[in-house]
């Protein structure tokens, strides 16, 4: 049996729209939290109440893309008739049981629309930090190949570790 490597952190990471990479956007991109929907229940044979989750529904998620000055590909993000569609290319640096580093490569693809953009400031020789939220209605993460999880709310697929949850549901439905 083989030991996995440690995963340690993000070596470089680019993010691309349809066309071309983007260039100005901010240090850090943070992906959207998952935070599921559930009801809570209750009744006989239940000690008190539990919060069932309901798989594959998710509340609204956002992600922030920071741009080091408002620019054009910024305020493309605005127009929403169009969905946004954006892909980050990392590599995830890692220890072997070794010590020695490997690499691998990790992919996100979000789809969304804006739902805000905030201008930032303007200051003489500094970044005016603005940014575009996206309301996310589909995000893949893949590592090394792997798909780790795939949500898609308009086409409700929801996959975990490349098993799709929901695909008894459709099949009912």
């Amino acid at each position: 049996m083989s030991v996995p490597n440690i995963p340690s952190k993000i070596n470089s990471y680019n993010v691309y729209n349809d066309a071309e990479r983007l260039i100005g956007v901010g240090d850090e991109v943070t992906l959207p939290d998952f935070e599921a929907m559930a009801e809570t229940i209750s009744g006989a044979g239940i000690l008190g109440e539990l919060d069932d989750p309901t798989v594959g529904h998710f509340s609204n998620m956002e992600m922030e893309i920071p741009f080091r000055v408002l620019d054009r590909e910024a305020t493309d993000m605005l127009d929403m008739t169009k969905a946004v569609r954006l892909t980050l290319r990392a590599a995830q640096q890692a220890l072997t049981v070794e010590g020695d580093t490997e690499f691998r490569p990790m992919r996100v693809v979000v789809r969304g629309k804006s739902a805000t953009l905030a201008m930032g400031s303007v200051q003489n020789a500094n970044p005016m930090e603005s940014s575009v939220t996206l309301n996310v209605s589909y995000i893949l993460i893949e590592v090394d190949g792997t798909t780790l999880v795939e949500l898609d709310k308009i086409n409700p697929t929801f996959k975990v570790n490349g098993v799709d949850l929901l695909q008894k549901v459709r099949e009912m439905t």
